[in-house]
């Protein structure tokens, strides 16, 4: 038998062509990520171009979301599945292979999503002057398709609610299309648009002579129009409560009875109406039946608004480009960067101010590719006005409180946007940067779950600084003159320094309201004399008190200067954490220490919140 014996470039090629079989893209990098070769492609995957020669760490920050493929480029695990920018799903496999004496990585990347990366697009044709079209790859929508495809198919009521622009009326022109009633009329009225006198004769018919100036021989209304089919009630809520007693008939009696007539007439007609009001706070206010707001409440469809579903943004702009390039003659190309512009714009008017821009910009532009430059003219840019400050319930350290809010900021944007590249141009700073912080941010919850007690010691160190802060706080507002005057004298209850300090005490336990106790204290041979305290302090004044070591520990420190809160401890009176600062004059010297107590039920109380927010 003949031996072949195949070229390295051969292998190569064999070896290629069998991953190509398997994944969609081939990636090649050096240990430490960076990309040197690439082949096959998955089609609008990566967010930039040119990607030989850039790190793969890289390249993750603006196309993934979850999970660091660090652990692969590490070694540590083989495959991982990972969210792309635009909802779909990737698995990332790795190979490692020895290329004289230096290891490479073979990356193959596979899409696994149930959808395609491409655009959704539902619809009969692709007619764009007579197609309804819903274009649709957001989780948010496919949910409300999952409904709309249960309720097409049987006569049930529908309630279409949403912001105006969202596209309810497409929505209800899509049941239609696909139910069992396509072949039957599709009717639509707009309750708002009809004068209030006219809007029974227009829905409900009338007979010859039933009003000055009715035709002689009577007139069909809408409903008996629709028979066998459809009839899409838009802007309901604007319906006058006298029109809404004979609604309400009609989706009881599916009966109709025409104006001036007195036989009803029975129809076959599967309602559905529309509103971007809240029906049921106009009940409330007795604008509205509440007999009528549940019948016509039987299956809501809350429609999201386009600024809720941000990633079905870049399909609408190809789908309205290529619809009005296609209707006026025109080829218009939309860039990439004019397209994250338009994904960081809030779209009051949902998806028809979207549209009516892309069709301002086809049909007005004098260049044929638009890029950011050019479509942010097309785009009002009314700066967002903060209704609210930030709140901060206890006073931190300035950076503390700046990194606080900015670890906020940075996640609610890629909670909104979902892609680093649109965040970094939100909060207008550098991908770079962006992608530095967020990822920051996303290796913190890795780092404090590690272990149960690491958690719980991340917990307290953030309690603890909050503790600390208002301590601070409340100690600056104690008098020097005061405390010099206690410490300086025997303590006497009867002293009015004395009764002014104790109330005021007294006062910041009620205020605050999660302290159980306040005292005043001097230490002196390792232990501690009460000089005042709130009313309910149960050691009198001038008692010496020898409390736990870990207690007393921070509360010599506090005699030094230094302000410190202990760790859980237990004394005669129960289980406590305390917060003590030092008082000191005007020059700097320590005359005692003010301490807070807080109960060990705060405490766990308090974790728990702050793990919440974390």
């Amino acid at each position: 038998m003949k031996t072949f014996i195949l070229s390295n470039d051969q292998l190569l090629q064999a070896f290629q062509s069998s991953l190509l079989f398997i994944y969609d893209e081939i990636l090649v990098t050096n240990r430490n990520g960076m990309i040197l070769h690439k082949s096959g492609e998955l089609k609008n995957f990566w967010s930039t171009v040119g990607i030989i020669g850039r790190m793969i760490t890289e390249l993750e920050e603006v196309s993934f979301i979850g999970d660091s493929i660090l652990q692969l480029l590490k070694g540590e695990i083989h495959s991982l599945g990972l969210k792309t920018w635009n909802g779909s799903e990737i698995l990332l496999t790795v190979f490692p292979v020895e290329d004289d004496n230096e290891e490479l990585l073979v990356w193959g990347v596979k899409n696994i999503s149930n959808h395609l990366i491409e655009p959704v697009e539902i619809t009969d044709c692709l007619d764009y002057n007579n197609s309804s079209s819903i274009v649709v790859q957001s989780p948010e929508m496919n949910e409300v398709l999952e409904t709309v495809e249960m309720v097409s198919n049987v006569p049930t009521t529908v309630l279409l609610l949403g912001e105006s622009g969202v596209g309810k009326e497409m929505i209800a022109k899509h049941i239609h299309e696909i139910g069992n009633r396509r072949s039957k009329p599709f009717i639509a009225v707009n309750c708002g648009a009809i004068p209030k006198n006219l809007l029974e004769s227009e829905l409900f018919g009338y007979v010859g002579g039933a009003f000055s100036g009715a035709n002689k021989n009577g007139s069909l209304g809408k409903f008996q129009l629709a028979d066998g089919g459809i009839i899409f009630l838009d802007e309901i809520a604007e319906m006058p409560l006298s029109s809404q007693v004979n609604l309400l008939r009609i989706l009881q009696e599916k009966e109709v009875t025409p104006l001036g007539g007195s036989k009803p007439i029975r129809i076959d007609v599967q309602i559905v109406a529309a509103t971007n009001k809240s029906l049921e706070k106009m009940v409330k206010e007795g604008k509205f039946r509440e007999d009528l707001y549940y019948r016509l409440n039987v299956v809501p469809i809350e429609i999201p608004a386009l600024r809720e579903r941000i990633e079905d943004i870049p399909y609408f702009v190809y789908h309205f480009a290529a619809k009005y390039n296609s209707l006026y003659k025109r080829d218009i190309t939309i860039l990439p960067d004019a397209v994250d512009l338009f994904c960081i714009f809030d779209w009051p008017g949902n998806v028809r101010q979207l549209e009516n821009t892309i069709e301002r910009i086809v049909v007005t532009s004098k260049e044929s590719n638009i890029d950011a430059k050019l479509a942010h003219p097309y785009i009002p840019r009314e700066k967002a006005t903060i209704k609210e400050p930030p709140t901060i319930h206890h006073i931190m350290p300035l950076q503390e409180a700046v990194d606080m809010i900015e670890e906020q900021l940075i996640t609610m944007t890629m909670e909104k946007y979902k892609s680093v590249k649109l965040a970094a141009k939100v909060l207008d700073i550098s991908p770079p940067t962006m992608s530095r912080k967020y990822k920051k941010i996303r290796e913190k919850p890795l780092q404090e779950t590690s272990s149960p007690s690491n958690k719980r010691k991340i917990l307290e160190e953030h309690l603890n600084k909050q503790l600390r802060s208002m301590a601070l706080m409340i100690s600056a507002t104690i008098l020097p003159e005061d405390i010099s005057a206690l410490v300086n004298h025997p303590v006497s209850s009867s002293n009015t320094i004395f009764k002014k300090v104790q109330e005021k005490l007294t006062k910041i336990r009620n205020q605050e309201g999660i302290i159980e106790w306040v005292y005043i204290f001097k230490a002196s041979e390792n232990k501690m004399c009460t000089i005042v305290a709130d009313e309910g302090f149960p050691i009198p004044p001038g008692v010496i008190y020898d409390g736990p070591p870990e207690m007393m520990k921070v509360g010599f420190e506090a005699m030094n200067g230094r302000a410190g809160v202990t760790p859980l401890y237990k004394d005669i009176f129960g289980e406590w954490k305390s917060t003590f600062a030092p008082l000191m004059d005007h020059n700097g010297k320590v005359l005692a220490t003010i301490a807070f107590d807080y109960r060990r039920s705060y405490i766990e109380s308090e974790l728990k919140r702050i793990e919440s927010t974390l």
